[in-house]
């Protein structure tokens, strides 16, 4: 249990950060930085909760990230530029966040002296494009030069070899998180289910990029911070790198979009477009080591996390 921590949250008006919100604002303080270039937070009821102070803020700033970070114990970084077709359209933007951005916020947390934990989010796409029960010990990957998909992948991986760097050198509490396609609701953006939900509760067309037989595994947001939240609380997850996701939620991206149709009763057509650039075949981790180390392991099947979904969609219309 997180109480009486002062938890600062880069990227914090955010679908994961609203999440993890959620579970701590009640019993610690909370600062949320972000550009509120996707705003989960504002239509959440949580903006005016009196343990938050929200700070608008670009994490490429580093003056202005160093002042806010004063004072915290926790610190999340969950900023980040992500989504494939973002990620295609600003390659510079996509590196520059990620990696200046993360490299700001591990300096930031060293200078004020952060002692309880430094959580950084990778992402599972630094397996590569044939991530099969990929483990943490697995050879990471950076994919070809040139192909704008895998800025992203690059970018996140030199944040995590950073925050392990910063851990050995200058002993900062660091642990480093690899989501694997973690949905739910709040979400925005680019994430398939999401914009499956939302067009089959319309019936309208759900558009899959190539064949569709993507495979990946998905998460529900509530498991994932589950996992987040045993990263900050124990001490065995000091130094570690951990993939957070659901190995037994595995499906094709057309499987889910026939998953979706049938859960929600849709009568939307699935249909086929080109593929957007390179992408990924297999997305499945090995989630052994944060079963062993952490005692954590994901709940929530797939047909249960899109029915939770489309129940919040549906009542945003509202």
């Amino acid at each position: 249990m997180i109480t009486g921590k002062k938890i600062f949250i880069t990227g914090g008006a955010g679908f994961i950060a609203n999440a993890l919100l959620q579970r701590l604002l009640a019993n610690n303080l909370i600062t949320v930085y972000d550009n509120f270039h996707r705003d989960t937070l504002t239509g959440s009821g949580l903006a005016n909760h009196p343990n938050l102070r929200i700070v608008r803020g670009d994490v490429l700033d580093y003056a202005a990230l160093r002042d806010a970070m004063a004072g915290a114990e926790i610190v999340v970084h969950a900023a980040a530029i992500a989504g494939i077709d973002t990620v295609i359209r600003m390659p510079v933007q996509t590196m520059r966040v990620n990696m200046i951005g993360t490299a700001n916020m591990l300096e930031a947390a060293r200078e004020n002296g952060v002692k309880d934990r430094v959580i950084d989010f990778s992402t599972s796409e630094v397996f590569g494009s044939m991530a099969f029960r990929v483990s943490e010990a697995d050879s990471t990957v950076a994919g070809s030069a040139g192909e704008a998909r895998w800025t992203y992948a690059v970018s996140k991986l030199a944040g995590e070899h950073l925050a392990q760097a910063y851990h050995k050198q200058y002993g900062l509490p660091t642990v480093t998180l690899r989501p694997f396609n973690v949905y739910g609701p709040g979400q925005t953006g680019e994430g398939a289910i999401q914009v499956f939900i939302k067009r089959a509760l319309r019936n309208a067309p759900l558009h899959i990029d190539g064949d569709g037989n993507q495979i990946r595994a998905w998460c529900y947001v509530d498991d994932f911070v589950e996992g987040l939240m045993r990263c900050i609380e124990n001490p065995k997850a000091l130094g570690q790198s951990f993939n957070l996701g659901n190995a037994r939620a595995v499906i094709t991206i057309l499987g889910l979009a026939e998953a979706v149709c049938r859960v929600l009763n849709s009568k939307s057509e699935i249909i086929f477009d080109p593929p957007l650039s390179a992408d990924i075949a297999v997305r499945i981790p090995s989630v052994t080591k944060a079963a062993e180390l952490l005692d954590f392991k994901a709940k929530v099947d797939l047909e249960e996390g899109i029915r939770r979904t489309a129940k919040w969609f549906s009542e945003q219309k509202e």
